[in-house]
């Protein structure tokens, strides 16, 4: 099973799942798109994501984002707690897309990245 967290409106996270479509899913391997914007994650979800990523927190975390200046996530002395309580809070703030294959999980950002979960 792969699943993807899917922005719509995002071109990098349309070519992941066209690149899973493509490559990946002629061995008819279910996919799951999940659009994180109209199904937020708990933080619980959030965690285990963080956990198959293997990557800090802050790298979950896009810094473009405007709530990310109005939340002042930049300031290092937030928790990692308090970093997944706002990704929770503005889905907006998840990068995107993240595919999560068999455990483990990378951000498609660029989307080629995708190819790693399937070698």
């Amino acid at each position: 099973m792969v699943t993807i967290y899917h922005n719509p409106r995002c071109s990098k996270s349309r070519a992941a799942c066209e690149l899973v479509a493509t490559m990946y899913g002629r061995d008819e391997e279910a996919a799951e798109i999940v659009e994180y914007l109209k199904q937020p994650l708990t933080v619980a979800q959030l965690q285990e994501l963080n956990k198959q990523l293997g990557c800090p927190v802050r790298a979950m975390i896009r810094d473009s984002e405007a709530v990310y200046e109005e939340l002042r996530l930049s300031d290092a002395a937030l928790s990692d707690a308090q970093l997944y309580e706002a990704l929770a809070a503005h889905p907006i703030l998840l990068q995107r897309p993240i595919v999560v294959r068999n455990g483990r999980a990378v951000i498609g950002r660029p989307p080629e990245n995708v190819a790693t979960l399937f070698v």
